[in-house]
This record gives C-alpha cells, structure tokens and sequence, in this order.
C-alpha cells in the first residue's frame, strides 16, 4: 500500500488529527521523512536538592483517591498541572499553555504545554488515556517545533502525560530520528525520578 495513502496532502491535519489515525506509528512518521525507534533512554537527572518535592508528593497523594482520571480537565488540572508548575520554580523557563503553531497544512495545530528556557520542552496529555496513539501526536508536535522555532538545540525533546503516567520521546533533528522512551514513569510513585528527568531536560 503506498505510503501516501496514509496522509492526503491535499487536506488539513492538526495534531490532534494525528491522534485518531489507525495507520502504524511508524508509516505515519515516515511520510515526513521521520524514521521511528523505541529503546530505553536513560535520561539524565537533575541531582541537586528538590525542596517542594514532598509537598507536591502530598497533594498529589492527597487528591489522587478522590479524582476522577475520566476527565481530562481533571487531569491537567490537578496532575499534570502540577507537577509542570513547580518544574518552573527549579529551572525559571516559561510555560505556555494551548500554544497556536502553524507550520503547513500538514502541521499545525496547538501543543498543550511548551516549556522554554535554554531547551524547548513540550508536554502533551493523552486523551482517552492513550499513550501509544498520543505519542504519534507527540512525535508530530516535535517534527512540526524542528520547522516552527529558531534553536540549535540538536535534539528536541518532550513528554506524553496521561496524568499518572507518563512517557518521554526525543526527535534528533540532524538523523531525523524520533525515539520512544519504553520507560513509563508513574507518579506519584515515580514522582522524584521524573522530576528530575524534567529539570535536567530544561537545564541541559
């Protein structure tokens, strides 16, 4: 079947369009030239001290049992929210939130978080709690930042959240290589460890 079969380049896809595809990953990501690798990374970790760590541990414990995870909004809002604020309070980037990014008619769209200090951040959450199909998206957002911003940054990196849990991906801009971390961190299990992650990411 050809490739160009999975995209119609006369239409328009946004990144959430990405989501609902049920083409493989891999084809998906081929038709901008993107090859697809799954492996574990072993990121980097921010090894100084994490001085609002246990109270953002508490409140997430706290509200964890009286949540409903089938609400987006209640996601964002109370998990992934903040975890994303305090990683401002460790690395002073700036957080934009629905930020509009229009590259072609192929990829555009609105990323639901982009972190920026040194490195480019973006952070998505997965809806319907999907993270293999809200990777695809990821991995779209993250072809589509390569053209949109003005960075060396030779590998841009992001995550997929679906409040609990969440996922890494890199794109290597110069390979154009997009890498799914198989590494899952839960939280607020793993809260420590992926807020560390992060840090570093924003840090590097």
């Amino acid at each position: 079947m050809p490739r160009t079969a999975i995209i119609q380049s006369d239409q328009s896809y946004t990144f959430a369009d990405y989501f609902k595809l049920n083409f493989a990953p891999q084809d998906i990501l081929a038709y901008f030239g993107v090859t697809l690798q799954r492996r574990s990374l072993q990121l980097p970790q921010y090894t100084g001290s994490l001085d609002r760590l246990t109270d953002l541990k508490t409140r997430i414990e706290e509200s964890l049992p009286r949540l409903s995870l089938t609400s987006e909004m209640a996601r964002r809002e109370f998990l992934i929210a903040p975890v994303l604020t305090d990683l401002l309070h460790y690395t002073q980037a700036t957080l934009n939130v629905e930020y509009p990014v229009a590259v072609s008619n192929q990829l555009k769209g609105t990323l639901d978080y982009l972190l920026q200090n040194h490195q480019i951040f973006v952070v998505i959450e997965a809806k319907n709690e999907d993270l293999e199909r809200g990777f695809v998206q990821l991995a779209i957002e993250l072809i589509a930042l390569d053209q949109w911003i003005e960075s060396d940054q030779p590998l841009l990196q992001g995550a997929i959240s679906t409040g609990n849990i969440w996922q890494f991906g890199q794109f290597d801009r110069q390979s154009r290589a997009i890498t799914q971390d198989l590494d899952l961190y839960r939280v607020p299990a793993d809260l420590e460890d992926l807020l560390r992650i992060l840090i570093k990411a924003l840090n590097h």
